[in-house]
Parts: structure tokens; sequence; C-alpha cells
């Protein structure tokens, strides 16, 4: 009972760390229509860190944002944001914070179809000015996977609500033009989806990024019979994930300054998920990230 319990605990985890709370004013409210000149543009993308699954799919019924509009968003730095993203009702004194709908498609996304640098735009708004301090990204019920080629719905664990809440510092975003924003998260299925008493269950842990800020790392495996591989990037801080396509590529990108190692694990299956002709693991150390470079760990051939 109490490993179950340790579970759920870490399902109520943030995804960013968490914050201390004080008395903070609450809205909201939404301001689609305000004029122009009180906008701005913003474009969020997603991607994906892959997990072992044949597909992932996620029912995303909406998104939003909540903008802090007040001159100075540091002063609203020890707020209680896992409070407001809940939105609770309006409050008299709500002055500077705007709830926002980003206005995306709903539907079922397939995430592992956003590998290896493949993005998709989820969707570009016109908002509110200020610093977006909360996204909050809205669930239906048709989340499922499909895990040698058997469907299995993936849970939302009990006691948690049904939307993912991301914290930002206000700062996250790239500015690309005049009043123009805009912001990839990285969805980091393997660590988003737990095993647990014979049921998938979804504890999401996303993190923003921008390409033109941090580092990336890219290569080639080889033979394509060793498939399915899964590749791991590590440093002692971060850690990301790829699963090759069908021509040995792989790609991670969102990378931060540090020196990482590239993981390679093979292993051929039957179609009984018994194992034959394993491959060796192979590892890769030394890889620099810095200054958001570009690197290629080379055409990597892997032996039994």
């Amino acid at each position: 009972m109490k490993s179950k319990q340790l579970f759920f605990n870490a399902a109520l985890m943030a995804v960013t760390a968490s914050i201390l709370f004080v008395a903070c004013s609450k809205s909201t409210s939404t301001d689609v229509n305000a004029p122009a000149a009180t906008q701005q543009s913003v474009s969020l993308f997603l991607t994906d860190g892959p997990g072992v699954f044949n597909n992932v799919y996620l029912d995303i019924k909406s998104v939003e944002v909540l903008v802090d509009t007040s001159k100075n968003t540091r002063d609203h730095d020890r707020c209680n944001w896992d409070s407001l993203g809940k939105k609770p009702p309006l409050a008299p004194d709500s002055t500077f914070f705007v709830w926002s709908n980003l206005n995306v498609p709903a539907g079922v996304y397939d995430l592992l179809q956003l590998r290896n640098g493949v993005d998709t735009l989820l969707s570009t708004a016109n908002i509110s000015k200020g610093s977006i301090r909360l996204i909050r990204i809205n669930l239906g019920t048709a989340n499922y996977i499909i895990k040698d080629s058997v469907k299995y719905t993936l849970n939302i664990p009990p006691n948690t609500p049904s939307f993912i809440l991301i914290k930002l510092g206000g700062g996250e975003w790239e500015h690309i033009g005049i009043n123009s924003y805009r912001l990839w998260l990285d969805f980091d299925v393997a660590r988003s989806i737990i095993f647990y008493n014979n049921a998938y269950y979804l504890v999401p842990f996303l993190r923003p990024f921008l390409p033109s800020q941090t580092g990336t790392v890219y290569g080639n495996l080889a033979p394509k019979d060793a498939f399915p591989e899964v590749v791991r990037v590590f440093s002692t801080t971060d850690t990301a994930m790829a699963l090759p396509n069908r021509d040995g590529n792989f790609l991670v990108r969102g990378l931060k300054d540090g020196t990482y190692s590239v993981w390679i694990h093979s292993l051929r299956a039957d179609s009984l998920g018994i194992a034959i002709q394993p491959y060796k693991d192979t590892t890769i150390s030394n890889v620099v990230v810095k200054n958001a470079n570009t690197v290629f760990v080379g055409n990597i051939t892997l032996h039994k």
C-alpha cells in the first residue's frame, strides 16, 4: 500500500521545480479580442523524446496559457503556480493574470510521429502581451499506447487532474519578430509512461526548449537487422532519448551545454518478444555540447 501511495505521489510532481507559496492575485479571464497593440503572437511546437512503443496517442482537447501582464513578472516568482493552474474562481483583485486559449485543434496526436527532429505546430495565436508563466494542456479520455501491436489504455493516475501543467520563468520564448515569439515542448515519453500493477499510467514529463539555444546530437546506426535500438544521450545533469528511423538515423535536440555519453542498446526479438541475435551495447563518450552546436557522432556499426 505504501509503494502504491508513493507512486501516485510521484505523479503529482510538477514538470518543473516547485515554487514556494505566497498570496497572489488570480484570474481566469480571457481577452482574445484585445486590440492588436496590446497583443503578442506566440507559436507553440510539440516534439517527442520517444519511448519504446509502436504508438503513443495523446488526446489533446485544448491548450491554454497564463499571461502575467504586469511590468515585472519577477514580482510574482513566489506565487503558487500549481493553484493558479487549477483555474480557481475569479478574485476581485485580479489585475495582472490573464488566461488565453491558443486555439489548438482538438484531436488525438501520435507523439511517436514527432521523433528525430520532427515537430508539429500546435498553434499560432494572438494573446495578451506579457510574460507567459503557465502552459496548461487539457486532456481527454482517449489516451492509449500501442506496444507490440497490442492496444493499452494510458491511464491518468487517480486523484490527479486531467491536464498537464508546465511552469515557466517567463523568459523561455524565442523572440522572432515584432511582438512575435515561439517555443518548443519536448514530451519525454520514456519518462512519462509508467507500467504499474499491470497497467500503463501517464505521468507527464515535458521540458521547454529552443533549438537555437540548445545543442543537437545525431548519427547513423547499422546494420538494419539490429533494430530496434534505443539511443540514450546523457550527462550528469541531462538525459534525452531517441529511436532511429528505418534508415538508422537518429537525432536528439534540446541539450544543454555539457559533456555527454551516447549509449546504444540493440536487441532483435521475434514475434513473441524473445531475444534473438543480440547485438552488443555501444557507448560513445566525451561528446561535447557547447554554444548550441550540432555534433555528428558518426556512422556506427553494431556488433554481435
